[in-house]
């Protein structure tokens, strides 16, 4: 059950891998259609799906809008910096950086909107949202800032661990578990560095100094670390409840000792009044 649940929360962002691996099957570059293109029209095509479907509300798109506004502006800045780039045509491109990359950072922002209310999770202890906010800047800043200026990852690394090393993520299958946030954080970030791979591998985009066969470098798994905080802040603007509500309290465990079950008789000869009782 958690494995599907976590497939359904991560829909989007399965569609659009699924999308990159056939479009790279069996695109032709002789169509009048380029491929980036065709990636960005089945990204629209796609959110609107969502939220005609309800799978998203217009309060979450909002917030996954203005995740995916600062991944675009992002990836513009990076191109430019030549730290990645897209090799292929296309129309829909700005500074040579195709417009269906920045639903690439909406997916992440899709999953976690997504996954907070399938698994009604709740984050307690859950610190000031203010120190978080200003963590998420702090992050968001340096990976335009370190092209510039001594790069501070490590002690954004320590920051995460210090502000959020006691959060649980609460989440309900049948009943309630717990997860280190930060836990979650690497694991989901290395998920995120197999997508990655996905795309490098389909020639969707290259790093700097890779070639077509080359894994993604492991160094990555720690810039999406960080990243994963950008878009779980950002999200947490429109799951306030769950920032705000305390942890679950899970029931104890009971024993047979504990609720013997009558025998029939007992049940026979008992009063009505005990018998509803028994069968609420």
């Amino acid at each position: 059950m958690f494995v599907l649940k976590q497939g359904w929360a991560c829909l989007f962002g399965g569609l659009m891998l699924l999308a990159i691996l056939v479009t790279r099957a069996v695109w032709s570059p002789d169509w009048a259609l380029q491929r980036y293109d065709a990636l960005f029209l089945f990204a629209l095509l796609t959110q609107a799906a969502f939220l005609i479907f309800r799978l998203e509300s217009l309060t979450e798109a909002r917030v996954i809008l203005l995740f995916h506004l600062t991944g675009t502006a992002m990836e513009i800045f990076k191109v430019g910096a030549g730290s990645w780039a897209y090799p292929e045509a296309g129309l829909f491109k700005l500074w040579g950086v195709p417009l269906f990359s920045g639903f690439m950072y909406a997916s992440v922002g899709s999953y976690m909107a997504r996954v907070i209310r399938i698994f009604d999770m709740r984050f307690s202890p859950y610190p000031p949202f203010a120190l978080t906010v200003l963590l998420a800047v702090a992050i968001y800043v340096n990976f335009f800032a370190h092209h510039f200026l001594p790069d501070i990852r490590l002690v954004l690394f320590a920051a995460t661990v210090l502000l959020f090393g006691r959060t649980r993520i609460w989440f309900r299958l049948n009943g309630w578990y717990w997860m280190p946030l930060p836990v979650a954080a690497f694991l989901t970030s290395l998920f995120l560095w197999i997508a990655e791979n996905i795309g490098t591998l389909t020639g969707t985009w290259i790093y700097a100094g890779q070639s077509a066969l080359d894994h993604v470098s492991f160094a990555k798994i720690g810039s999406w670390y960080l990243l994963l905080y950008v878009s779980f802040v950002t999200v947490t603007i429109a799951a306030r409840d769950a920032i705000r509500s305390a942890a679950p309290e899970r029931p104890e465990r009971t024993t047979q000792a504990d609720h013997p079950t009558p025998s029939p008789e007992a049940l026979s000869s008992a009063s009505p009044v005990y018998v509803s009782r028994r069968r609420r």
